[in-house]
């Protein structure tokens, strides 16, 4: 694992997220598991320790500077989002790896079957 890989990583998962407006996780996670060999915990900890600085300034201003921030919404879900992020990281620490993995699958694929099939 050489630190220039982890940049190309972050540069690609950085790309995706800024065009599409996910966060970097749902792309993140799975790289880390199949191509770096993290365990899926490390893979969701490394993931959510990345995401503070990037995602939260200057994509996020980007937006804001074209008028595409709901600044009520984000303040809002923000503050929902600091307790379930407490609550979601310490259910995940005491759920099996297996268990963990097979749940964040499932919902990559509800979400992905959502977004082809729907509306």
């Amino acid at each position: 694992m050489n630190a220039l890989s982890f940049v190309f990583l972050g540069l690609i998962v950085g790309a995706l997220s800024g065009m599409v407006g996910v966060g970097g996780g749902i792309i993140l996670v799975p790289a880390l598991i199949y191509f770096y060999g993290f365990s899926q915990l490390t893979a969701q900890g490394t993931s959510t320790a990345m995401l503070l600085p990037p995602i939260g300034f200057l994509a996020a201003y980007t937006y804001y500077k074209h008028g595409y921030v709901d600044v009520r919404a984000t303040v809002l879900i923000c503050a929902g989002f600091i307790f379930g992020g407490l609550c979601g990281a310490k259910a995940a620490v005491a759920l099996p790896q297996d268990v963990l993995r097979r749940g964040f699958g499932v919902i990559l694929l509800l979400v992905s079957a959502r977004m082809i099939l729907g509306k």
